[in-house]
């Protein structure tokens, strides 16, 4: 029987109190934050991120995973899924690593196929969808590799810099998703 959450390079896990001093670093990033979140980038505290966690933790309708490198098992970011709706069987999927030397080197495609996976095989799931903005080009790649379909776009959604910028919703069905996997 194969271990759902790790793959190769990482593993997903729950997070632990250590972890919580580099998520509360990643908070006050501002770069980070401003693709992680359609919020402005204000500082937090290590009370308000843990809160944050903590709120997660206690909801039935999301879920939230460290995701670590398999040979240090040292956090390097967090996935996971909100909005859930059970009788729908549909859920918003997100990910984001913290330091930008993470990024790029495979462990975010890693870490959202094993989240996905997840979510199809485990919660019964049949649509994952998310958001993502216009200028994040990185993300919007991979997710577009990992086969999510760009269903439509929020027009100037959010304003950043003096400028309006679009985001984009991007949906996953399970059948598309099993045929890629097929394919593997």
């Amino acid at each position: 029987m194969k271990n759902l959450l790790m793959g190769k390079k990482v593993n997903l896990t729950s997070i632990n109190e250590e972890d919580m001093l580099e998520i509360q670093k990643w908070h006050n990033d501002v770069s980070f934050m401003r693709n992680y979140d359609v919020v402005s980038a204000t500082p937090k505290n290590f009370e308000e991120v843990l809160e944050t966690i903590n709120d997660v933790r206690r909801s039935s309708t999301a879920y939230i995973f460290a995701v670590k490198i398999l040979e240090m098992q040292k956090i390097i970011g967090v996935t996971g899924f909100e909005n859930i709706s059970w009788n729908n069987g549909t859920a918003l999927i997100y990910i984001g690593l913290g330091e930008s030397g993470n990024r790029g080197q495979g462990y975010g495609k890693e870490a959202l196929k094993l989240t996905i996976e997840f979510g199809f095989e485990e919660l019964n799931f049949h649509r994952i969808y998310l958001t993502v903005l216009e200028y994040n080009e990185a993300a919007i790649k991979l997710y577009e590799k990992l086969g999510f379909k760009r269903e439509g776009v929020y027009r100037e959604f959010i304003h950043r810099d003096g400028r309006r910028y679009d985001m984009y919703l991007y949906g996953l069905l399970r059948p598309e998703w099993e045929e890629a996997s097929m394919e593997e």
